[in-house]
């Protein structure tokens, strides 16, 4: 017999129990949807800004799972673009990579439209410099940007 039949076939107290078992899981959601109209969303704890879970998606969520395969993306962009510096860029005494801008951005726009966004992240992570708050091709083709850590560290950490 397979499982749908042996649904259909259950006793009516297991189908109850089972709807049960949904509309508590459905409740459970609702009140951590904010944008709920069910009047027990409001009791919902507050989460404080130093909170772990402050501001993140709940676990196992499509949210959080979207979140994650977006961080995976991002960090396989940062990777290419520390391998076309590495591959492009002006080896320096101390193992680092320089490349100016206006270079970096004519090699990289065929492989991606997102080189600022990406350049911002890897900088945020601590892997290369340069200077201003903000690049834009044409202005900042001079701008230096430094891969701050050599070659084979690097390599050796992917």
């Amino acid at each position: 017999m397979s499982e749908e039949e042996n649904h259909l076939n259950a006793p009516v107290g297991n189908r109850i129990a089972l709807w049960k078992q949904v509309e508590k899981q459905h409740q459970e959601k609702q009140l951590i949807n904010p944008f709920s109209e069910w009047e027990g969303a409001s009791t919902r704890a507050k989460l404080r800004p130093d909170d772990l879970e402050y501001a993140r998606p709940v676990e196992g969520s499509m949210t959080a799972i979207r979140g994650q395969a977006a961080g995976q993306r991002i960090s396989g962009e940062i990777q290419n673009l520390i391998d076309v510096i590495q591959r492009v860029g002006r080896p320096c005494e101390d193992g680092r990579h320089q490349v100016t801008f206006g270079r970096l951005f004519e090699i990289y726009v065929k492989i991606s439209n997102k080189l600022v966004g990406i350049l911002l992240r890897a900088r945020r992570q601590g892997l290369v410099a340069f200077e201003g708050e903000m690049l834009w091709q044409g202005k900042d083709d001079n701008v230096v940007i430094t891969l701050l850590e050599p070659c084979d560290e690097k390599q050796g950490s992917s």
